[in-house]
Parts: C-alpha cells; sequence; structure tokens
C-alpha cells in the first residue's frame, strides 16, 4: 500500500460525539478489564488496538505504569529540534492545528520516528495536566514505552490512529482520547515522526481525525516542495561536473543517494546505495563507480581500467560560493576551502573573464588605478598554494577546468528570465566585505537586476521570498508591493506588514 493510499484511509476510531461519549468510555473500560483480567469478551477491541495490546504487553507494559520514560533533557531539545526534519514544517503545522486545538481545549504534539515527543502546543489550561501524565516534550510514546497510544501506535502501523479512553493501555490515559498520523519523508519513504492532537473525552470532534490525516500530508508536500527546491540548487551548481567529464559516464547523486542527473542518460539505476562506501561503489549492473564528494552531495564517475598509455590528466571541477554573508568558500574536487577574502576576489574576477586577464588587467579589476601587479603576484601565488598551479594557471591569470559560480548560476537564470531559479542561486549580496572595483560593480548589477525582475514579474509567491530573503529583507518598496497584491486574509500578511512597518521606522 503507497502511502498516499494509507493517508487515505480513515482514521481507524470509533465517531464518539453525537452518542453518548460516557456509554462509550465504559464500554471500552469493560472491554479493557475483560481482556487483561481473562474475563468473557462481551465485544472485542478493535483489531488495530487488540494487536497494539498484544505488541505492548509483550514489550512488557505495566498496565498500572503511571507515566513514559524522560529521553530528552529540556536543555537538549532545542539542538534536536532544529537538527529534525519536521522543523522545516512546524509552521505549516501551526498553522493548521494549533488554533482549533486551542479552542477546541487540545494538545497538538509532535514526534520523531523514535516516539520521542519534540514539539507541544495547545491550549493553556491543559498544560498542567498534560504535565502530570507526561505529555510533555522530551517523553517517549512509542508502543515500546509506554503502551497503546496514538502516537505510538501510528508509528508502530504506519497509519493514521485514533486511540480513545480505555483502548490506551495504561490506565493513565483512560480520561484522554487522541488521533495521530505519521509523517514520511519524500526522499527515501522513511517515516519521520508523528503529529498528535490529544485532549479530554469529552471534548474530541470526530474531524480532528481528517483534520490531523490531513495535516500529515500537507506536510509532506512541504517537504517534498523543499526538496525539489534543493535538488535544482543541488543541479543549478553541481551540473558543471557532469558535464566536465568529457564522455565518462557520470552521475549527479543527493546524499540519499538519489541520482538526480547522469551522462549518458540512460543505464544509471535510480537510486545508489552509498551507505558505508568509500572511493568506490559497486552498481547494481556490476559497474563500478568512482566517489566524489561535492558540497551537496556526489559526483559518480565511471571507473575506467588503467590504460598502458598514460592519457591526459582529468582536469578539476572548482565551485564558487561567494553571495550571501557567511565567509566566501570553493568547492575543489569534493574538498572543501575556505576562503580569505582576497583570494575569493581573485577567484570571482578571474571566474567572469575566462579567457585570462594580465597582473596589470587583474590590479585594475581589483583596486582601480591604484592597483599594484606586485601586490597581485604574491596573492595569486598564496591562492595557488590553496587550490594547486594546475587549477589557477599563470601568463596570463586564468582558471583551468569546470568552473561554476552561486553567482554565475543567478546571472545565467536571471538572463533565461528564470527569477525564481536566480534567488535560490544567489544566498544574499555577492561578497558584501568587499570593496574591489570589478566586484562592487558585479554586486550592484546582481542586486539591481535580482530586484528589477521580481518587481516586474507581479507574482506573489515570488516577492514573498524576496523579502524573506538578504537581497529583500530590507526593501521598502518590495514589502508594500507585496502587501497590495496578497489576497484578504491572506496568512502571511501579518508578518509582512510588521516587517514594513519596522522599515518605515528605520
Amino acid at each position: 500500500m503507497t502511502r498516499s493510499a494509507r493517508h487515505r484511509l480513515p482514521c481507524t476510531g470509533p465517531d464518539v460525539v453525537g452518542t453518548d461519549a460516557a456509554a462509550h468510555a465504559r464500554q471500552l473500560a469493560e472491554t479493557f478489564d475483560a481482556v487483561l483480567g481473562s474475563s468473557p469478551v462481551r465485544q472485542a477491541p478493535r483489531p488495530v488496538v487488540s494487536a497494539s495490546w498484544e505488541r505492548s504487553l509483550a514489550a512488557r507494559v505495566d498496565p498500572d505504569r503511571r507515566t513514559p520514560p524522560v529521553v530528552h533533557a529540556p536543555d537538549e531539545l532545542r539542538d534536536i529540534r532544529s537538527a529534525h526534519p519536521l522543523n522545516a514544517v512546524m509552521p505549516l503545522v501551526r498553522n493548521s492545528l494549533v488554533g482549533i486545538a486551542e479552542e477546541a481545549v487540545h494538545l497538538v504534539l509532535v514526534t520523531d520516528a523514535a516516539g520521542h515527543v519534540l514539539w507541544r502546543e495547545g491550549a493553556v489550561e491543559l498544560l498542567g495536566p498534560a504535565d502530570r501524565v507526561g505529555l510533555f516534550p522530551g517523553t517517549n510514546w512509542s508502543e515500546a514505552a509506554i503502551g497503546t497510544n496514538a502516537m505510538g501506535t501510528t508509528l508502530a502501523v504506519d497509519a493514521p490512529v485514533q486511540i480513545h479512553s480505555a483502548e490506551h493501555l495504561v490506565r493513565t490515559y483512560h480520561s484522554w482520547t487522541c488521533v495521530a498520523a505519521p509523517v514520511h519523508d519524500p526522499d527515501t519513504g522513511a517515516v519521520l515522526g508523528a503529529v498528535d492532537v490529544s485532549g479530554p473525552l469529552r471534548t474530541m470532534h470526530p474531524s480532528l481525525a481528517q483534520l490531523v490525516a490531513t495535516t500529515a500530508r500537507l506536510a509532506e508536500t512541504e517537504l517534498r516542495v523543499r526538496m525539489a527546491e534543493a535538488d535544482q540548487r543541488f543541479l543549478l551548481r553541481n551540473t558543471p561536473h557532469l558535464t566536465h567529464l568529457r564522455g565518462v559516464a557520470g552521475a549527479l547523486v543527493t546524499p540519499t543517494g538519489r541520482v538526480l542527473a547522469t551522462e549518458p542518460s540512460r543505464g544509471w539505476p535510480e537510486r545508489v546505495d552509498l551507505d558505508g562506501v568509500g572511493e568506490q561503489v559497486l552498481l547494481p549492473d556490476g559497474r563500478e563507480a568512482l566517489v566524489e564528494p561535492l558540497a551537496e552531495g556526489y559526483l559518480l564517475r565511471a571507473a575506467q581500467r588503467p590504460s598502458r598509455a598514460a592519457g591526459p590528466a582529468r582536469s578539476s571541477a572548482l565551485s564558487l560560493r561567494v553571495t550571501g554573508n557567511g565567509a566566501p568558500s570553493a568547492v575543489l574536487d569534493g574538498r572543501a576551502v575556505p576562503l580569505p577574502l582576497r583570494a575569493a576576489e581573485i577567484l570571482t574576477a578571474l571566474a567572469l573573464h575566462p579567457e585570462g586577464l594580465t597582473g596589470e588587467q587583474l590590479a585594475y579589476l581589483l583596486y582601480g588605478d591604484d592597483g599594484n601587479q606586485t601586490t597581485v603576484r604574491v596573492q595569486v601565488r598564496r591562492l595557488r598554494s590553496l587550490i594547486g598551479a594546475d587549477v589557477l594557471r599563470t601568463r596570463p591569470y586564468r582558471l583551468v577546468g569546470a568552473v561554476d559560480s552561486d553567482f554565475g548560476s543567478a546571472r545565467r537564470a536571471l538572463r533565461a528570465g528564470e527569477v525564481a531559479t536566480a534567488l535560490r542561486a544567489c544566498a544574499g549580496p555577492l561578497l558584501p566585505r568587499s570593496d574591489a572595483t570589478e566586484i562592487r560593480q558585479l554586486r550592484e548589477e546582481l542586486t539591481a537586476g535580482l530586484r528589477a525582475a521580481v518587481l516586474a514579474a507581479r507574482d506573489v509567491g515570488l516577492l514573498h521570498a524576496f523579502v524573506l530573503h538578504p537581497q529583500g529583507q530590507d526593501d521598502l518598496d518590495a514589502h508594500d508591493r507585496l502587501l497590495a497584491l496578497l489576497p484578504a486574509g491572506d496568512p502571511r500578511a501579518a508578518g509582512v506588514a510588521l516587517r514594513a512597518a519596522r522599515l518605515r521606522a528605520e
């Protein structure tokens, strides 16, 4: 059964609204006592509950145990949350569920794949009772730890689940009801965690079951969109490594082994198992491929049998990352190379002039009329010690091999009218600390070009991405344009208006 099919299934739980909820809870309690006490059972538990009780009892969960174990201290949770894939979709979960949960006096809980609660939000009046029964971040709600419950059981069966009252194996939670649905990694299909809504028996509404399942689906969609954007950035920055193989079969592969681009197009699997591999990997058809790390994945290159006659040495591949407020860097044949500002300036200038530059030309482009060839010569010598003399040649100064850059990708995308792609390729201003003549001119050109293209597009999604981007976060005109285009009631409007007010005050 596919993940999408599982999500279309209704939550496997009773509809207790519109019936006598108290009577239903009494019936479940009678079934609970009969099954655990080996008495005759008038009405058997639902199959999903019965199977969960069996798993929980086999794990030696005590039905009289009061609370789940604490596995994460409060001071550990911040780092754990920020590193977890579901952190990226928490704004969506909040928008979808928290407001409803607060009104219905419920809690929203989100776990990792092991059932450890990482996030909890919802009705303030329920936090105290929840704390007393262990419904707080840092606790383990897997079936093996605390028995049948929506969070643990949804992870165990990999499907949406509702657990009501005495369907919980541990008596402590017989006054609670909860619904949960799993969230999957769109890349690997693995379960990332669970989204859950829990609350007192009397307040659970049947629509919450469908709402939780829908929220889990939306979270997966959001993760899929982010994955596609990351794939696009990866290809944008690293396709030159692939095209520069000059006839040798190769592939660009994500860290999880998903093959994104190949040369030639046929003969490669959809995935490559990279677990535990070193410098080589064996492909399903028996071929061997060399594994070369890149900043965002791997370049696989078909292994060539050594020839008696030595052929020409393989050219290097250099990627420059020089936009944004972070430290400039390069990736040379899969090896990260941090760059001092002067080295980044020289590499940027040479990337702009692949035909090469004389010492005099390079000195002028970097430092204007005050440029000194001797100074440039010393700096180039230092740079060659970082990246190698085979990559940075002299007479004239030039870069040899496949060279790509974030600013180059952004410029190409702008020329092609692919504004969103250009914005993703550019992490911010080009070398913002540089006063070099050539760099300053290119920085102004790129900033102005991006801004003009975004404003001309009148695309709400693109404008919103721009005002959150380092290139547009201080642009009051862009904020005002976005506010004028946003439809009434759009949840993004409040944040945009707040930032626009701050910019006006400044």
